[in-house]
């Protein structure tokens, strides 16, 4: 019982210290549109959780493009050193990188043209989301697009996860 009190201590306080205020309707949104996302600082080892967070958006129809100079390949997708390299358009930047580290990756994604910069679980970095905003880019920050996902479409409530999502529909797939 204690293991469970902490547990959810521990939650409501990293939820106070969250800076992200989108709203589930711009969190789907972002995740309906957005189809093509770089990873940056994806892992080849299938222990991390950028690889596990990209296997699984790349499992549910989004391309994935990593973006690491330390390996040839990631999941099949030909790996880049920066974003700059990438030839492609991308909608998605999502930082795998440490709080400190986002500012470059903020100006990288503002010249590729990117829609939306997007910082995993406990990066926050106000100054490189306050660039990106200005530069017209959506900013996420402190949230893991796998758990949005499915939060928000991948049917997490159907195995008693409270999502804090309340509707009326099914969603238009189900993982069985």
């Amino acid at each position: 019982m204690i293991n469970c009190r902490l547990s959810a201590q521990c939650f409501l306080e990293h939820k106070s210290r969250m800076s992200d205020t989108t709203d589930i309707n711009t969190l789907r949104r972002i995740l309906r549109q957005c189809k093509t996302i770089a990873v940056v600082g994806l892992s080849a080892n299938w222990y991390r959780p950028s690889f596990f967070a990209a296997k699984y958006m790349q499992e549910h129809g989004y391309r994935i493009i990593p973006v690491n100079p330390s390996y040839p390949e990631i999941l099949g997708e030909k790996c880049y050193a920066s974003l700059k390299d990438i030839p492609e358009k991308i909608d998605l930047v999502d930082c795998f990188r440490k709080s400190q580290d986002i500012e470059p990756i903020a100006t990288e994604a503002i010249a590729i043209g990117a829609k939306v910069l997007w910082m995993q679980l406990g990066v926050m970095n106000e100054s490189a989301a306050e660039k990106a905003r200005k530069a017209g880019l959506e900013v996420v920050q402190d949230r893991c697009v796998k758990i949005e996902h499915g939060r928000l479409f991948g049917g997490l409530n159907w195995v008693g996860v409270n999502t804090k999502v309340i509707s009326a529909k099914r969603p238009k797939w189900l993982p069985y």
